[in-house]
């Protein structure tokens, strides 16, 4: 088994160039027919893909999860069907009635790959630079993965050996995102990763000269990419030199110390005949005169639509058998590292079982209470990091890091090498290509697409560090890992004006209420050192969907767990609970009055308004809501046992904008909040300044209580 060499020699006959070209007339017919879509680019690289998935790369139509397997991300998903083409070819369960349904309610094809939908589909692909800079987690994935299981193997001869392929598009070298993961992939030095750019100088606007004029090809090989030009207009004509680029990726895979940019120089929408080489194809259906045109120049009837010759779908779907001798190689080899592997062999079935390691729960530290007058607390950012350091020799699966933060976020598990190539330590940072440590640099966006990556592995769990503030850089990235259900894992610390000085540019407002707009994101604000150690908890038995872990910079206390009528950490697991309830004067609960809900730093001013609130006679509740999303998902009435029962009068207090919480104080309710930017100023002074107090909330529980009971009498 060599993974290094392609899946079979080259191969291009006049059967397989009839086929490619089927594929290239149904990419018009389907655009057609749907009145919309994105035909040009399916129609150019219909023979670039037919080489990745009949030649190069190791695939198995019968089983698109298999472990073995090279991965493909289209990154430009508007040209979807480059994808659903090939794999309608190779057999991965796509028909032609599937390819007819393009873009329709509940199809197999819609406008845009989306990962879990479609057989085949790594990957959703819809913002333009998200599949590429993901791709880099791909590798970063497989390495980190090998490193655990098989890191003596010979490059190309593990079973958990693969290389990452990657279409990309003019859109997608112009995004942002993609220049900071190409940087972080060349200074990773990731053998692994094979990009083909579709250099065909196209957008929407049409000639990319506008506005798109820089020499990628250098750009590339300033990252420390090793880099191929391949370019099919050279002689003048327009030329599918298609052995060339076959030759291109052969090469590329053989090249294990840096990734690989193929730049193809290609016309998009050739041979289509009057609007090859414009914008007017790259987003647009052809229209009838122009797809009768692309049919009569490669040889078919422009009165058949969907038409594919039998024999010709039968002999590309003979991919599947070819696949199954290498299935049956690599299957061999797998059995041989079992053998010989024993303890890593358990730890393979585990991770692909998803199943958590022995000794998960009782890893976890327990904080003592640091309470009261004279408490010294505990930043929920330390906390967390104290957390990561317990689970670093149970969880070997769990790794990540900080863009450039990593003091700060407390992101580095102690002891752990940095995962970089060895010639790239620094005095400060030592480690090996099989580190744990990720280091993002200044680069947030990246450093969510990566983690997303490293999620669609499915073997190992990632987290990323950054500031709260900066999850605006991230926000596409987290919006995709939600949107395919990924457990990416984000740590977001300095969560509030309480990080004091650095001022309103630092200080997030809008940031909590518009991350909770996510659906599907668990949004996590632990008020303590103990909700934070149950926090990672339960984000951690949770592989369904990703979450924020929204982080203190200043010391909070540690609440009595237990004692005092402070409820156990326990609760935070379901996203919101009675922290402290309302009591009489004898101290035995009541039916509370009033009910308090916070979250994070706040939740100590919950607490010290109650106290106030108390001694006034009105019974109040404290609720802690870590996560409202977790909350949300409990039934009906242990919501009522925590909120009280509908009219009860409720107060929120959180230091950012209110909205959203009208939903859980409802109508009989007020919410404590920051409806501004912040300032620069220690981070007492600025909650006293702004309101965010216990007295803020003892006067907004009167308000609602105390003082409506007496204009109640009064009328």
């Amino acid at each position: 088994m060599n993974r290094l060499a392609p899946a079979r020699e080259y191969s291009y006959t006049e059967d397989e160039a009839r086929f490619v070209d089927t594929l290239r007339v149904l990419a018009g017919d389907a655009v057609e027919q749907a009145g919309h879509g994105h035909p040009g680019t399916a129609i150019s690289l219909a023979p670039v893909a037919w080489q990745l998935f009949q030649n190069l790369m190791h695939i198995d139509p019968r089983d698109d999860a298999w472990a073995g397997r090279d991965r493909f991300i289209l990154s430009p998903g508007h040209t979807s069907l480059t994808l659903y083409l090939q794999l309608f070819a190779a057999g991965y369960g796509l028909e032609i009635d599937d390819i007819e349904a393009l873009r329709t309610w509940g199809s197999l094809t819609p406008g845009h790959p989306e990962y879990g939908h479609t057989k085949g589909v790594e990957i959703t692909t819809g913002p333009l630079g998200q599949g590429l800079a993901s791709a880099v987690g791909f590798a970063y994935e497989q390495r980190r993965v090998r490193g655990l299981l098989d890191p003596d193997a010979p490059a190309g001869t593990s079973p958990f050996d693969h290389h990452v392929f990657v279409i990309a598009s003019d859109g997608d070298l112009q995004e942002g995102v993609t220049s900071e993961a190409s940087s972080l992939a060349g200074t990773q030095e990731l053998g692994n990763l094979i990009v083909i750019y579709d250099d065909n100088k196209i957008s929407i606007e049409d000639d990319t000269n506008v506005a798109f004029s820089e020499d990628v090809a250098a750009r590339y090989r300033a990252y420390g990419w090793d880099v191929q030009e391949v370019d099919w207009t050279a002689s003048g004509a327009y030329v599918e030199d298609t052995r060339e680029l076959y030759d291109a990726v052969v090469a590329a895979k053989q090249e294990t110390t840096r990734p690989s940019l193929i730049v193809l120089r290609t016309v998009i929408g050739w041979p289509s005949p009057t609007k090859q080489n414009t914008g007017g194809i790259h987003g647009s259906k052809l229209g009838a005169e122009e797809l009768a045109g692309l049919k009569n120049a490669l040889g078919f009837d422009p009165e058949k639509h969907f038409d594919v010759d039998p024999r010709l779908l039968e002999q590309a779907r003979e991919l599947g058998a070819r696949s199954a001798d290498y299935r049956a190689a690599w299957e061999q080899s797998l059995q041989r590292w079992r053998a010989e592997n024993p303890e890593r062999a358990e730890l393979f079935d585990r991770l692909r079982n998803r199943d958590l390691p022995a000794g998960f729960a009782e890893a976890f530290p327990s904080f003592e209470a640091d309470f009261g007058d004279g408490a010294k607390g505990l930043a929920t950012r330390a906390a967390s990091g104290k957390v990561l350091n317990a689970l670093a020799g149970v969880m070997p699966e769990l790794w990540g890091g900080s863009a450039d933060l990593a003091g700060s976020n407390n992101t580095t598990m102690a002891g752990e090498p940095s995962f970089i190539p060895a010639a790239r330590q620094t005095d400060t940072w030592s480690g090996s290509p099989y580190g744990r440590t990720l280091h993002f640099g200044v680069r947030e966006h990246a450093a969510a697409a990566i983690v997303n990556g490293i999620s669609l592995g499915m073997l190992t769990r990632a987290y990323a560090g950054t500031f709260l503030i900066f999850s605006d850089y991230q926000r596409p990235a987290v919006r995709l890992a939600a949107l395919m259900q990924v457990p990416s894992i984000f740590v977001w610390t300095h969560d509030s004006i309480g990080l004091g000085e650095d001022g309103p540019t630092h200080q997030p407002v809008e940031q909590l209420a518009s991350l909770r707009a996510i659906p599907g994101l668990d949004v996590v604000r632990p008020a303590d050192a103990n909700e934070t150690a149950w926090a990672w908890k339960t984000i951690l038995e949770h592989t369904d969907r990703p979450a924020g872990l929204v982080l203190s910079r200043q010391n909070l206390p540690i609440f009595p767990r237990g004692t005092d009528g402070f409820a156990e950490a326990s609760g935070t697991a379901r996203g919101a609970y009675v922290l402290l309830d309302a009591q009489d004067a004898s101290g035995a609960a009541v039916t509370p009055d009033a009910v308090v809900i916070a979250t994070g730093s706040e939740v100590q001013l919950a607490i010290s308004a109650r106290e106030q609130l108390q001694a006034q006679g009105i019974a109040t509740r404290v609720v802690s809501a870590p996560c409202l999303e977790w909350f949300d998902a409990q039934d009906a009435d242990y919501r009522e046992s925590v909120l009280g029962a509908a009219g009860t009068a409720r107060v929120s207090i959180e230091a950012g904008v209110s909205q959203g919480w009208q939903k859980y104080t409802g109508a009989r309710g007020a919410n404590v909040s920051l409806e501004h930017f912040g300032a620069s100023a220690d981070y007492q002074r600025l909650f006293d300044e702004f309101g965010i107090t216990a007295e803020a909330v003892v006067e907004a529980v009167r308000d609602l209580t105390v003082d409506s009971t007496d204009a109640q009498k009064e009328n």
